[in-house]
């Protein structure tokens, strides 16, 4: 009786504990401890890069002045693209559950957005999300912080061949009384209408009531390009447009869910690449990740970068004082003339071409490689291959590296190839180290230089890993407990 009491008293105790402490652990890996993983998919109308559009792009971007060599290289192509008429939305289209008529009446624009030099097709790859349970394909930008998106209040002639949100057909959409947006980017292109909010869904990681900006108005550049069908911003919010209250971006609002408060950019030339929320996968990278404090000011991803390095050489000095900025949203790197003059100094044939507005040199020439400084702790190195940018014509090329026309240096897509960067909103810091070799390596365990990265930044959060090896030990445990328990009903013990 005593024995039979006693195991009695044991399966109590045990069951007991592992009911009490299973759904709280549960809870907590579901709620906080996610991380989710966005693949890029490829823009099926990308028609090729086109280096003097990217480098005035990236010159509007960020309201620097325009070399009037640049701009008369992009008025004869104009001329010979002539722009289409720009798009006007006519009117607003009521929205289901709240929308008003005096929503509707004090979001309607004017006039639609005027066009720039509308070269269709640019964007290479674009990315999956799920707004109200509806799938549209966007631009990940890290230089800029509002969601817009196509939606069913455009004109026809806008949503043709389009992935569009429809409000209407989502329960929780709601609308933002007297909100409105009006974005413009470098080329001119832009989109502007009316703001709501609506479950947002990227890759899994979930905010329930995401500001989600509505388009009723876009340039033809983005009505030409219909595998893109909006843009999701990554800056910090104060960049955010919508007035007369500015928004939280995606990411700020996901954070509290994550394992880890960052978002990581895997971009890779001639390849899909991905963006992961949440962690810091170590087998995208090599050696021990940098982290560099960010300044904020600006509302960008933003360091100090002064020094250089080419070919192997000696370290030299940039413009004193200089910044840069990692965007994903633009494509070249835009960097101070001592840098760039320092480069194709060593590029033979190299020149700064006026028929196209930038630096050119043969297809076929040697490129270095370039050691760029990020934020005086860590030196990226650029693969001389990724900055051969595009053709211009059977054998000449346009370089990706360009001279900024301003202290503020803009890193794009050109160091993403070469950098796997992560983006600490936590801590407000930018980590980099440089791509494994084999970017078909499976994924592996925050451990060794991906363990020690994280580590470093201190935004106490545990490691996904470390509290999946925590999980994986206590099922282990289950099930020997359980045959323990087993064989105490039947008898064994």
């Amino acid at each position: 009786m005593e024995s039979t009491s006693l195991r009695s008293l044991v399966l109590y105790g045990l069951l007991s504990t592992f009911a009490d402490a299973s759904p709280v652990e549960k809870r907590a890996n579901i709620q906080k401890r996610g991380h989710f993983l966005v693949p890029r998919v490829p823009n099926d109308n990308f028609a090729g890069h086109n280096g003097p559009r990217q480098l005035i792009k990236a010159y509007r971007k960020y309201s620097m002045p325009i070399p009037q060599g640049l701009q008369d290289a992009m008025d004869a192509m104009a001329a010979q693209n002539p722009s289409p008429e720009p798009v006007k939305a006519e009117g607003f289209k009521s929205l289901a559950a709240g929308a008003t008529n005096q929503t509707a009446a004090a979001g309607q624009p004017g006039t639609g957005l005027v066009t720039a030099t509308p070269i269709r097709n640019d964007v290479e790859y674009v990315s999956p999300i799920k707004i109200g349970g509806q799938t549209v394909n966007v631009d990940f930008d890290s230089g800029s912080s509002d969601l817009w998106v196509f939606t069913s209040m455009l004109d026809a002639t806008s949503q043709t061949g389009h992935q569009l949100y429809d409000p209407t057909k989502s329960t929780n959409a709601k609308m933002l009384s007297g909100q409105q947006f009006s974005i413009r980017y470098g080329d001119g292109s832009g989109a502007q209408g009316v703001v709501g909010t609506d479950v947002v869904d990227i890759g899994g990681a979930v905010v329930q009531e995401q500001a989600v900006e509505m388009a009723t108005a876009v340039s033809q550049q983005f009505v030409q390009d219909t595998a893109n069908n909006g843009l999701l911003g990554l800056a910090f919010s104060k960049l955010n447009t919508v007035k007369p209250t500015a928004q939280k971006t995606f990411f700020d609002n996901v954070m509290p869910s994550l394992a880890e408060p960052v978002f990581t950019a895997d971009l890779r030339k001639k390849t899909v690449g991905a963006y992961e929320f949440g962690r810091i996968d170590s087998s995208k990278f090599t050696g021990q990740m940098a982290w560099i404090p960010v300044n904020t000011t600006s509302g960008f991803w933003q360091f100090s970068s002064e020094k250089f390095q080419v070919a192997g050489g000696q370290v030299q000095q940039g413009t004193a004082g200089a910044q840069a900025i990692a965007d994903t949203g633009t494509t070249l790197i835009l960097a101070n003339p001592p840098m760039v003059q320092a480069y194709y100094q060593q590029v033979q044939g190299a020149k700064q071409d006026q028929q196209v507005g930038g630096i050119t040199f043969p297809c076929n020439a040697q490129l270095p490689d370039l050691m760029m400084d990020i934020g005086g702790v860590y030196m990226a190195r650029v693969k001389g291959a990724d900055i051969n940018f595009a053709q211009v014509d059977a054998q000449t090329c346009f370089g990706g590296l360009q001279a900024t026309t301003s202290k503020l240096q803009i890193y794009g897509d050109i160091m993403f190839k070469s950098q796997f960067v992560a983006f600490n909103g936590g801590n407000m810091s930018l980590g980099m180290a440089e791509h494994v070799v084999n970017s078909q390596q499976a994924a592996a365990p925050a451990t060794g230089a991906g363990a020690a990265a994280e580590n470093n930044m201190n935004n106490n959060a545990g490691s996904t890993s470390g509290s999946e090896r925590l999980t994986a030990a206590k099922g282990g445990l289950m099930v020997v407990l359980q045959a323990v328990l087993i064989a105490m009903v039947m008898g064994v013990f």
